[in-house]
């Protein structure tokens, strides 16, 4: 069994750069779906990347309006006479 292993080849520019043509960057990286790494001094510290695509659905909250509650929610599942442990 071989086992893919994917390999990103992320463009690097400085923070000065990065500040000059920011707008021409963010357009790369949007066209091309590759990250854009950010360093100061040689030393990464941020990293650009594509974004995803748009959800219809928000994280929290995920569920609201597709349950439904049915009979009570307070009442025990099981009847404690119908139970042994509780008869002795």
């Amino acid at each position: 069994m071989t086992i893919a292993k994917i390999v990103v080849i992320m463009n690097q520019v400085s923070i000065s750069e990065f500040k000059a043509k920011c707008l021409g960057l963010i357009d790369e990286v949007q066209k091309t779906r590759k990250p854009l790494r950010i360093t100061r001094h040689g030393k990464p510290v941020a990293e650009v990347i594509p974004a995803g695509p748009d959800r219809t659905r928000k994280f929290v909250g995920d569920a609201v309006g597709i349950g439904k509650i049915v009979g009570d929610i307070e009442r025990p599942i099981v009847d404690g006479e119908d139970m042994e442990i509780y008869q002795k």
